[in-house]
């Protein structure tokens, strides 16, 4: 493990200490926890766009137009909940807006 040395404004550090003894764990253990929670995060929205922009929107079609227009399993139904006419209809599908081409890389 490596050493490192950090400056915090007195107000996050106070407040890092306070939420550190509710938790039961040390400051450097919390401020451990958060950065790898945080860098996790980001890692994650980069790799998400990396892989977007390696995706391709016609491949995405022609997978969707193979699947079977099924209703869903049973255990995948959503439970039936009341909505009144005016909720409904506003639920209704609304008429798309034309998108242009997808550009080719």
């Amino acid at each position: 493990m490596s050493a490192m040395s950090l400056r915090l404004p007195n107000s996050l550090h106070e407040a890092a200490k306070d939420l550190a003894e509710r938790e039961g764990v040390s400051v450097n253990q919390l401020v451990a926890t958060a950065l790898a929670e945080k860098l996790s995060a980001l890692m994650t929205v980069e790799h998400l766009r990396a892989r977007g922009e390696r995706g391709s929107r016609a491949k995405f079609l022609a997978a969707m137009a193979r699947a079977p227009d099924l209703a869903p399993a049973p255990q995948d139904r959503l439970p039936e909940q009341k909505v009144s006419n005016k909720r409904l209809q506003a639920t209704k599908p609304r008429p798309t807006a034309r998108r242009a081409p997808a550009r080719k890389k």
